[in-house]
């Protein structure tokens, strides 16, 4: 049972067995001065004493004076309000010990504080600055992407691919290669079907060249669906892909670059013309907490609004408690720049419409006879072609190794290459 106990402090709140000793021991009243009554107008009494009254008209004030008599025949109940006025000095209480919280079923747990409680809420909140400085392109490579994605899907659906490269200094991410999963796109979603024996090999070729895994970039299709509250940078599905793979990424420098097809209206009643930017960002530090900790609802429905990311449960957003978060608030913009690597981009790509061979690459040999052996191997996806014939620990960390270094290509190679293509 509780009672609240109203001075001219104001409103104090203890808990009852004998109310009296209870009001002397936590708030510091002694019990001979105490008069308790139910009636507010005690604290407006000059005299706490309410018998002698100078009001002409008094109006007599109800007090409990029975020190035997039990508060259910007072008529208190749970949640009555007394009002407690007293003469004689108030000595100091001690203070009173943190508010908890035990909640059901939690018999014989710790019980939780007033301050665990805060310090268990979700916050939501911008990030001002990015952990990856800037992101720098290759053009062959970022021009090839594009250029797939405009040419044979014509920005209808979604295309990914992973970023690797490398972390420089001040935390300035140089991308020198794309490499595409095997993977199934549409206007909304982009699904990847991961191949790890595929991706060991993608990694023994990186880590010869002297590279790592240091993004994704996906493109955005010019059908993808309206928000009904207007313009938005990233989709819930790509707020949730984009985190997930930063998790896994395992750098704070980790970028994630979108791809997407604008159309600019010319002035004058001229046709429009439609232009294709890349754009660089983080997930956030909190975006990423909240995926590992499992709050990201990970499905969607027709009726889900794509300007917003929903959570499991209530998180604070501008100080107020919700499950649906804008999604800029999880993006931390990247400054983006263009550099001319050291591979070229001209062998065909993987896990494209068309299967690469091994005649694409007695092509390509074909193609470039007037180049060193060196330059003319200079290119991830000719590498990729090749790992799948070469023994991956020795051949290729080798021939990986005489790309990083533009040196020569020993004659076993060569003749082991060449052969390969004539193979076809």
């Amino acid at each position: 049972m509780i009672i609240r106990i109203r001075t001219r402090d104001g409103l104090e709140r203890v808990t009852v067995a004998t109310l009296r000793s209870l009001i002397e021991s936590q708030l510091g009243v002694p019990a001979a001065s105490q008069t308790l009554s139910p009636d507010p107008n005690l604290l407006l009494l000059q005299n706490p004493n309410p018998n002698p009254n100078p009001n002409p008209n008094p109006k007599p004030v109800f007090v409990l004076s029975d020190p035997a008599a039990s508060l259910s025949s007072l008529g208190l109940a749970h949640g009555s309000i007394l009002y407690l006025s007293y003469s004689a000095p108030r000595a100091a209480a001690p203070p009173p010990p943190p508010r908890s919280f035990s909640p059901a079923g939690s018999f014989g747990r710790r019980r939780m504080t007033i301050d665990d409680l805060v310090a268990r809420q979700i916050r939501v909140a911008r990030q001002e600055q990015p952990h990856c400085s800037a992101a720098s392109f290759d053009r062959d490579a970022a021009h090839a992407f594009q250029l797939y994605v405009a040419d044979a899907l014509a920005f209808a659906a979604k295309r990914g691919g992973f970023l690797y490269g490398r972390v420089g200094p001040a935390g300035a991410v140089a991308v020198d290669f794309i490499y595409e999963p095997p993977q199934q796109g549409a206007a909304d979603a982009l699904l990847l079907m991961r191949d790890p024996d595929e991706e060991a090999l993608v990694e023994a070729i990186a880590a010869g060249l002297g590279m790592r895994r240091v993004g994704f970039v996906f493109t955005q299709a010019v059908g993808r669906r309206a928000s009904p509250t207007g313009e938005y940078t990233l989709s819930g599905r790509e707020v949730l892909q984009a985190a997930e793979l930063q998790a896994e990424g395992g750098i704070p420098e980790w970028v994630t670059a979108v791809v997407k097809l604008e159309v600019v209206a010319e002035d004058g009643g001229a046709a429009a013309s439609a232009d294709v930017h890349f754009e660089a960002f983080q997930m956030s530090d909190n975006c990423v907490k909240l995926f590992k900790d499992g709050l990201f609802v990970t499905e969607f429905g027709e009726d889900d609004d794509p300007r917003l990311s929903r959570m499991t449960k209530d998180v604070v957003v501008g100080g107020k408690d919700t499950r649906e978060v804008d999604n800029d608030f999880f993006l931390v913009p990247v400054k983006i720049a263009d550099h001319q690597g050291p591979l070229s981009s001209s062998f065909p790509i993987e896990n494209r419409m068309t299967m690469v061979t091994l005649r694409a690459l007695k092509t390509h040999l074909d193609r470039t006879k007037h180049l060193p052996f060196v330059k003319r191997i200079s290119d991830f996806h000719l590498l990729l072609l090749l790992s799948r014939f070469l023994d991956v620990n020795a051949d290729v960390p080798a021939l990986a190794e005489c790309v990083q270094k533009q040196g020569p290509v020993s004659e076993g190679y060569q003749l082991l290459i060449e052969s390969l293509a004539a193979s076809s």
